[in-house]
């Protein structure tokens, strides 16, 4: 174990504490449901859907991802296929079908398929989402150790360790002082 960079992990705790403190003020704001928590009341602006988007898609893996390509190759952003094809996706599919998927109150992307070619293909189609969420966190978890490894010089392994407890422990803490409201 190597020097700890202060600033950095200082940084870090004051980074998660104002996500945190801002779950918190929107969980006070919010109505009691399912449908409230799960999708805000079907009331989120186009402001805050994208701010809301953008947090969803970009995470860690996606920032060192795409600064390892573009530096690793050392021509520019012409290999960072990503930004450009996270951005064309989101605006096809939200012109394509969020006033659809809107209108006819869906909770998921797979509810349409569901609905049109029955639960067996819903629950068949649920697989590929689920790995795709495995793998997504899995990098997530993979960019916060790597995080950690640089700012306390810890191992890669035992970083992203740390960083999957980090992660449950805000989960819980989130849902905890949520639960009390």
């Amino acid at each position: 174990m190597g020097d700890i960079n202060i600033i950095g992990v200082v940084a870090i705790v004051v980074f998660y504490l104002l996500i945190l403190l801002v779950g918190l003020w929107a969980a006070r704001k919010r109505k009691p449901g399912e449908e409230e928590a799960m999708l805000a009341g079907r009331s989120i602006g186009i402001f805050v859907g994208t701010f809301t988007m953008t947090a969803t898609w970009v995470g860690g893996g996606y920032i060192n991802g795409t600064a390892e390509v573009v530096y690793d190759r050392d021509q520019g952003l012409v290999w960072a296929q990503a930004p450009w094809g996270y951005a064309l996706s989101l605006v096809i599919g939200g012109m394509a079908f969020a006033k659809i998927m809107r209108k006819k109150e869906y909770f998921t992307m797979l509810d349409p398929f569901q609905e049109k070619y029955g639960l067996r293909m819903g629950g068949l189609l649920y697989i590929p989402a689920l790995l795709g969420e495995i793998f997504w966190s899995a990098a997530i978890l993979a960019a916060l150790g790597a995080t950690i490894s640089v700012v306390i010089s810890l191992d890669q392994f035992t970083s992203v360790i740390v960083s999957a407890c980090i992660a449950i422990f805000y989960t819980l803490i989130g849902a905890l002082l949520c639960g009390l409201h």
